[in-house]
């Protein structure tokens, strides 16, 4: 049994769901990171695919499935860790896995954040 399901969320199209309950300091989410991309391809990349692009330790990855589908929130429950998402506090069975988009993002990011947490920052962009 997969320890994730995707399926729709309140946040954001589709979101990553623990199906099971998970401990802090758990990886939750193992990336596939054989989609490694230049700036280049990067920046050619449609509107719908940039979604899914990530920004890390200074190498662009095209998140695949269910990585892809991790929400962001303002208030995430993993932070992002030897290229996998790990749980900073317990998850609950059932509750939606978020990830800060901040972490990975390129200094040129920036979006409209729906996350609803009481610590909701607006506008989601790179901390650095």
């Amino acid at each position: 049994m997969a320890d994730v399901i995707v399926k729709k969320s309140k946040i954001e199209g589709m979101g990553v769901f623990a199906a099971r309950n998970f401990k802090k300091g758990e990886v939750i989410i193992r990336w596939d990171v054989s989609h490694k991309l230049t700036k280049k391809q990067a920046d050619k990349l449609s509107e719908k695919e940039r979604k899914y692009l990530a920004f890390v330790n200074g190498q662009y990855l095209l998140m695949q499935s269910p990585a892809k589908y991790a929400n962001h929130s303002c208030d995430a429950n993993t932070t992002a860790k030897d290229f996998c998402d790990v749980a900073i506090r317990d998850i609950k069975k059932g509750e939606e896995v978020t990830v800060d988009y901040s972490e990975d993002a390129d200094a040129t990011f920036s979006m409209k954040c729906n996350c609803g947490s009481k610590n909701c920052r607006k506008v989601i962009k790179a901390y650095k």
